[in-house]
């Protein structure tokens, strides 16, 4: 584990521990916060296209899916009315 200091440019630099297994200059990282902690992640070098493919194969195809989501609304503007 290592410190760093955050300078006023807000940049932080990784100790040796933390990217030795697989940081290297240039890499490109995705950093989120959960929890009251800072996550940083390499970036994935896959497209954004091949990262995301099968999302939809759970809720089916995608006509499917934006019927159930009108289906649903329906349902509600029915509850409320409308």
């Amino acid at each position: 584990m290592g410190i760093s200091k955050i300078t006023r440019n807000y940049q932080v630099t990784l100790s040796s521990d933390v990217r030795e297994p697989g940081f290297k200059m240039g890499d490109k990282v995705v950093m989120t916060r959960s929890s009251g902690k800072i996550i940083i992640e390499k970036l994935d070098k896959r497209g954004i296209v091949a990262r995301t493919a099968g999302v939809w194969k759970s809720k089916g195809s995608g006509i499917d899916y934006v019927r159930e989501m009108r289906k649903k609304d329906e349902e509600r503007f029915k509850r409320l009315g409308l």
